[in-house]
């Protein structure tokens, strides 16, 4: 596991002035530095280091500081390099931000400043990496809670690892309640959870899998770009349920990531291959289905005690979690790791304790 303390490549071939800007940034920063006299040495040693900042002279032999730096940008593009040199000069300035070196120092070195800057760009470069890291994810449904009752904790653990969430749901569930109450209610849950809701129109129990459909699911995959899919499986009762599973599959082509979770009318092919940890969220899980007021006294599936055994069954399916949730894996990347809790997958599991 990575250090939470910065770390600075220092790349000179005097050994005395590696040694002294790697002892500034750990005796005035606890940084934690690695020194380099070779700069052919250095991407190889970038790689096992995985340094948040590069300081490389800009004169040494073999490969200059700009030519070190463009060849660290080429194996990631975001790793900051400040570059130092002994001439004070503007060409050299102008030639090292052209080369893509991301500060500029001159000799002698100001420690003060060299702190400032590292620290700032380490800063910015842990900030970047984290963004990359995390995930966009879209959550679609046919009707408000379609979501919420199928991936509810699985949304909270996104949430909590950093991931940004979108909630789609196609219609406003006009069938079983007021559409006004029902989108009200859309939106509490979607501020519960922190993510950003779409509230499509389109009339409930007469949603086309092709279409508008189709279309208003295309309209938001191309504003969010999302790497991750969630919708209803296509083993379901409801016809709403169905169709938007197909317009998913359709619109989601390019997606790495594409899973179907359970909806209460799920029939009994229903039958999930993947099943995600949410112990710790049940309790987060019941808060945003008690959004849905004006459904909680006619759905027996929106009661606590049923939605608590729901997910407390399917963890018969995992060897280390007490609650679960199921999900249909239509494309996977093989990446469905939430906040370093590893979704188990039924294959796994049945290897690793035996088929019984």
């Amino acid at each position: 596991m990575q250090s939470s303390a910065f770390r600075v490549l220092v790349v000179d071939d005097d050994p005395d002035v590696a040694l002294y800007v790697a002892t500034v940034l750990e005796r005035r920063a606890g940084l934690e530095t690695l020194a380099i006299h070779d700069p052919l040495s250095v991407q190889a040693a970038a790689r096992d280091f995985a340094p948040d900042v590069v300081v490389a002279d800009i004169e040494m032999p073999g490969l200059t500081g700009l030519e070190l730096a463009s060849a660290l940008k080429e194996d990631d593009p975001d790793l900051p390099v400040v570059i130092m040199t002994a001439h004070v000069s503007v060409d050299y300035a102008v030639a090292a931000l052209r080369r893509q070196a991301d500060e500029f120092l001159t000799k002698p070195i100001v420690s003060a400043e060299l702190v400032a800057i590292v620290t700032r760009l380490a800063t910015g470069y842990r900030e970047r990496v984290a963004a990359r890291r995390s995930r966009r994810v879209l959550a679609i449904g046919a009707h408000p809670d379609d979501v919420e009752i199928g991936i509810g904790g699985t949304l909270c653990a996104h949430r909590d690892a950093g991931d940004s969430i979108v909630i789609l749901t196609m219609s406003r569930g006009g069938q079983s309640g007021a559409p006004d109450d029902r989108q009200s209610e859309s939106l509490s849950a979607a501020e519960t959870l922190g993510a950003r809701l779409f509230l499509e129109d389109l009339v409930d129990t007469e949603i086309a899998p092709t279409g508008p459909t189709v279309a208003a699911i295309e309209r938001v995959i191309r504003e969010v770009q999302p790497s991750v899919v969630y919708t209803h499986s296509v083993n379901d009762r409801h016809q709403d349920h169905r169709a938007v599973h197909h317009a998913t599959t359709v619109a989601a082509r390019s997606i790495d990531m594409v899973a179907c979770y359970q909806s209460p009318s799920a029939t009994v092919e229903f039958r999930p291959t993947r099943f995600v940890s949410i112990d710790g969220y049940t309790d987060a899980k019941l808060e945003l289905l008690s959004c849905f007021r004006s459904q909680a006294g006619i759905r027996r599936y929106l009661e606590p005690d049923f939605v608590l055994a729901t997910a407390r069954y399917w963890s018969r399916f995992s060897a280390t979690s007490d609650n679960c949730e199921p999900l249909e894996i239509i494309r996977d990347d093989a990446d469905l790791s939430i906040g370093g809790r590893q979704a188990v997958s039924a294959v796994d599991r049945y290897r690793s304790r035996g088929a019984s």
